[in-house]
Parts: C-alpha cells; sequence; structure tokens
C-alpha cells in the first residue's frame, strides 16, 4: 500500500509493536500489541496513515445515514464505534460505487473513532483510527487488528467482506432462525401503550393470513401506565396483559411467533426496581428514565433472569431489546472498578451483560429472534442479535430504505428488519405502498391497524407481504447485493444470485440487465412509471406488469434492442422480465 500506517502517541507503561501480519492481494491486516507488567489503562493513542483523495465521492460509515460527504480534516470523526453503537468500519466510495479505501477496527467493544478525511493543504485522505480516547479496563495485554482494503471492487463487496472478517475471530455469533426472516407485525406505531389482548389476538388473525408470521408486542404490555413514557419500566411484571402465557398460546393458534419489547437500561422512578438498584444507575438525568449500571453484578443477574423467566414461563419465541446505546459514559457516572462494580469500563459491562443473556437464553430455546435496532448494530452484539432493525423512520419510506441498506451492507451473517411500516388513514393506496415496497430488501415490519384498513389496501399489504414472501431466499440470501450511489440515498438496490435479478428502483437511475440474467424483477418503488432499462444486446422476452394491488396490468411479448429501452410501469407496480 501507498503509506503504512503508524503508531502516534505516548503508549505509557506499555511497550507497543504495530506490524503487517497478513497481506492477500490488496489486502493488508496490521496487528497493534501492547504489552505491559502490571495492568495499566492504555493511554490514548492513534493509527494514523495517508492516501492520495483520487476519484473519491463520498465516505460511507454505518452513522452516516444522509451525511455520507467526504469531511475536511478540520471536523469531527466520520463515526464513534463502541459496543453499543455503529460499527468500527469506514469505505471511502468512487464516483461509479468504486471501493477507494475501506478499513475495520476489529475491537468493537471499547470506544474507537474512525475518520478518512481531506486535508485541503495537500489532497491527502488523512486516514485515523483513535484508540482508547475513553478509558478501558486495566489489562496487561491489548492486541487489536487494522483491516486495509484497497481492491478493485464496488465499496459493497468491500464492506461485506469486513462484515464476515469480524465473524471470524468471534467465537460465537447468534444463528438466524428461519422464523426470523417472515414478516413481523409490531403494535408501536399503530396502538403505542393502548393495547389490548383481545384486540391484538383479532389483528394476528388477519395479519397471519396476509403472510406475517410474528408479532413484536411493544411497550405497554407491562404497565397500565399510557403516557408513553418509561417511569414504570424495570419490574418488567404483566400488569396489562396479566395472562401473558395465554395470550401468547393465542398468538401461536394464529400460526404466528410471539416477542415482547424491553427497554433493557431503563429503571423507571415509579418502579420497585429503582428502590432497590438506587445508586446503581450510570445516570438519573436521563430524559427518559435512569439507567441500569451494568458493571453490577446484580444489575446484570436481575435483567437475565426477568428475560430467561419470560422466555421459559410465556413460551415466548423471542424478544426486542431496546435503548442498548443508552448504556454509556455520563457526566455524573462514577468511574473505575469500586462499590461493588466489577469492572471499571462502561463497554466490558455491556459486553459481560450481553454474554450472559446469550448464555441464559440459549439455554432455554436455541432458536430465538432476538432485535436489536440502529445505533447498535455493531459485530460484538452479533452475539445475542440476529435481527438488527433501521432507526425509528415512521411514515418515511425513503429513510427506511436509506437505514435499512446501511445496516445490511455491513451486517455480516446477521439479517436486518424495516423499521415499522405505517401510513395515515387517508394516505392513497400508491403512496402507502412505497412504505412496503422500499424496503424489501429487509425483513418486512408492518404496524397500522389492520381492521380499520380499506379493502383495496389489504390487498396491496397481501400482494407485497406475499412478494416478499416468494422471493424471500433471494432478497434475504447471499447473493450480490449492490446500493447504487449512496450519496444518492440509494435510488437502486439490485440483487443478484443465478440467473435472477431483483431490483428496486427508488429514483431516476438505468437500470442495467446483465448478461446471464434470463429472470429479472424490477419493483417500480416510485410514483412515476417510466422504467429505464439498458441491453448490452438485442433480446426478445416476455413482459408483465402489475399495479400496486397485483392485478396484471400488461403481459406481451416484446423484442428489445440493444442499448436503451424505455418502460412503463405503474406506480409502485412490478414489472417482470423472462427470457
Amino acid at each position: 500500500m501507498p503509506v503504512v500506517p503508524r503508531i502516534v502517541g505516548d503508549t505509557g507503561p506499555f511497550s507497543a509493536s504495530f506490524q503487517l501480519v497478513e497481506e492477500n492481494g490488496e489486502t493488508w491486516i496490521f496487528e497493534l500489541r501492547l504489552t505491559a507488567a502490571s495492568a495499566s489503562v492504555p493511554p490514548p493513542i492513534s493509527i494514523l496513515w495517508t492516501q492520495p483523495a483520487t476519484n473519491v465521492k463520498g465516505v460511507w460509515s454505518s452513522g452516516a445515514l444522509y451525511e455520507k460527504r467526504l469531511r475536511a480534516d478540520w471536523e469531527e470523526a466520520d463515526v464513534e464505534s463502541r459496543i453499543s453503537v455503529n460499527a468500527p468500519a469506514i469505505s471511502v466510495f468512487g464516483h461509479q460505487d468504486e471501493n477507494r479505501l475501506t478499513f475495520a477496527w476489529s475491537d468493537a467493544v471499547n470506544t474507537a473513532n474512525l475518520a478518512a478525511p481531506v486535508r485541503e493543504e495537500d489532497n491527502l485522505l488523512h486516514c485515523r483510527v483513535d484508540l482508547f480516547q475513553e478509558g478501558c479496563e486495566p489489562l496487561t495485554e491489548f492486541v487489536g487488528h487494522l483491516r486495509i482494503d484497497l481492491g478493485q471492487k464496488t465499496y459493497c463487496e468491500a464492506l461485506r467482506e469486513a462484515g464476515y472478517w469480524w465473524e471470524e475471530s468471534m467465537d460465537s455469533v447468534q444463528s438466524v432462525p428461519d422464523a426470523a426472516l417472515e414478516p413481523i407485525y409490531s403494535t408501536w406505531y399503530n396502538f403505542h401503550q393502548e393495547i389490548d389482548p383481545e384486540e391484538l389476538l383479532a389483528e394476528c388473525r388477519l395479519a397471519s393470513e396476509l403472510g406475517y408470521k410474528t408479532i413484536i408486542v411493544d411497550d405497554g404490555w407491562q404497565t397500565m401506565d399510557n403516557q408513553r413514557g418509561y417511569d414504570y419500566t424495570g419490574d418488567w411484571l404483566p400488569e396489562r396483559f396479566t395472562e401473558m402465557a395465554a395470550f401468547v398460546g393465542g398468538v401461536h393458534a394464529c400460526g404466528m411467533k410471539a416477542m415482547i419489547w424491553y427497554s433493557v437500561p431503563f429503571c423507571g422512578p415509579k418502579s420497585k426496581a429503582y428502590q432497590k438498584f438506587k445508586g446503581k444507575f450510570l445516570t438519573e438525568n436521563h430524559r427518559w428514565a435512569p439507567v441500569f449500571d451494568p458493571r453490577y453484578p446484580e444489575v446484570r443477574d436481575y435483567l437475565v433472569a426477568k428475560y430467561a423467566s419470560a422466555i421459559k414461563d410465556w413460551k415466548l419465541d423471542g424478544l426486542k431489546l431496546d435503548f442498548i446505546d443508552d448504556f454509556r459514559m455520563y457526566p455524573e457516572t462514577p468511574l473505575g472498578k469500586a462499590d461493588g462494580r466489577d469492572c471499571a469500563n462502561v463497554n466490558e459491562g455491556v459486553a459481560r451483560l450481553i454474554q450472559q443473556i446469550t448464555t441464559a437464553l440459549r439455554a432455554v430455546k436455541t432458536d430465538l429472534i432476538i432485535e436489536f435496532r440502529q445505533k447498535y448494530i455493531g459485530p460484538e452484539l452479533r452475539r445475542l442479535g440476529n435481527i438488527f432493525r433501521a432507526f425509528d423512520c415512521p411514515n418515511d419510506s425513503a429513510t427506511n430504505r436509506l437505514r435499512t441498506t446501511d445496516v445490511r451492507l455491513i451486517g455480516g451473517s446477521s439479517k436486518v428488519t424495516a423499521d415499522m411500516v405505517t401510513w395515515h388513514q387517508e394516505e392513497p393506496t400508491e403512496i402507502a405502498a412505497l412504505q412496503l415496497n422500499n424496503v424489501l430488501f429487509s425483513v418486512p415490519q408492518l404496524s397500522v391497524r389492520l381492521r380499520e384498513q380499506s379493502s383495496e389496501k389489504l390487498a396491496m399489504i397481501r400482494f407485497w407481504t406475499a412478494y416478499y414472501n416468494e422471493n424471500r431466499d433471494l432478497l434475504m440470501g447471499d447473493g450480490a447485493f449492490r446500493a447504487h450511489a449512496p450519496l444518492e440515498n440509494y435510488p437502486l438496490l439490485s440483487i443478484t444470485e443465478g440467473g435472477k435479478m431483483i431490483v428496486g428502483l427508488h429514483g431516476h437511475a438505468i437500470v442495467e440487465l446483465p448478461e446471464g440474467v434470463g429472470e429479472l424483477d424490477i419493483i417500480n418503488g416510485k410514483l412515476t412509471e417510466t422504467v429505464i432499462l439498458r441491453l448490452s444486446a438485442h433480446r426478445t422476452v416476455s413482459l408483465e406488469t402489475f399495479d400496486c394491488l397485483g392485478q396484471k396490468s400488461e403481459q406481451t411479448t416484446l423484442s428489445l434492442p440493444a442499448g436503451i429501452n424505455v418502460l412503463t410501469v405503474p406506480p409502485s407496480g412490478l414489472l417482470r422480465i423472462r427470457n
């Protein structure tokens, strides 16, 4: 590579080595090793190197969202990563989605800041990985690896390889049961805390008929409070769902799996747990509720016991474990390993909590569905979570597409689920359909009151859900997934495996039909009817178009010349092309 990375900073009591340990084509892995005679907290250090900023269009990171531009070196780092926030990786992409530089750091527990900004004086990317800016556990040895990929591939391929690289060094990654890939019905946006068991069972019967095979009962099952706050979190007793086991049995009778929600860090001031754990919080000044301190073994044991008994006693199929990213240092957080805390660092406390939950739940049921949410999508959390949801973006199809794509690109063997799809009751069906057809490269998650939907909207839900279910193996599989034009918010998504390709068209982009692909589906995830298809050679194809309700609007055979072909597809509709 052009410039070899170097360590910058005083390593204090640690002797340090930094060397190349593996080279594979244009991919290099460097090893940082710190050793000390006695346990000490490593001081802040950085790994620095430069690279010419040529053919650079933008910079991808797991927390960038709409900010995938190239930053200047006087701005903040591109991404801060720790066990409960983001993934320690960056991908610099070119003007045709080429990989210009992708680098990843192996330690996904401790805080690291990664950046690849341009310096205006020299037009170089001044790349850096800042380590130990937030103190970690005292140690005598630390080993970390930096993976740098300059290979000629798309940035999507480079990120995919980085995602699996983390897993290679992990002793355990939570497997993904088939049930985790089935569409999910959620209570949150449609009911919030106003939930009733019998009403939900009625919804389940309709949801199951529409193709939804899991229900997530969100906030509200545990309390009669309906103020949309967290004052009563922490006890986790089913005050509203007093017969939870019977309710879960009713869900199973509908042919569905049952999951329930927990806000893991929060211990509301009106709960009994608050009095029990007073003084064992990271903060009591959080906007929502006091935050448990996972460095206390008794805190971890309490939470683990709650989740394990819920799975065992109520025969649940999974858990939605929420707000993990609120486990962090606050100004008033006590420092150090003292007063009963068995570790000094909050990240280490979270790691221990995750491991204990994993061990306890696997002992009860091995095929659980565990949902985590963006931002806590880092590789270390794959030890417990197996589906990772896009961060909340209600009624926002574009952001849902953007977020699900970001999570998928770095997800390794885990799977991504959409944020709950919802719309206003008066929304035109073609526009409501955008909420679903924009997220079909993830597990659909629906949150509307089904019994209040029109027959037209139910037909639309049935059509797009059936399309996902029929094509799930390809949509959610390990085929060649491409997220085109990240600075344009992914106007075109595609996945190809064997001779079949599915394209999600969500903006003004040209669809390329590659040689060797005999089956092409184009999801017209927009309201305009024009689809531009480019062929490298003449083809005679059969063509079918469907509107957003699944009604066939055209079936014909066409002779398509090489080059540009302009086709018409109904808004929020589907085009099928077959050789």
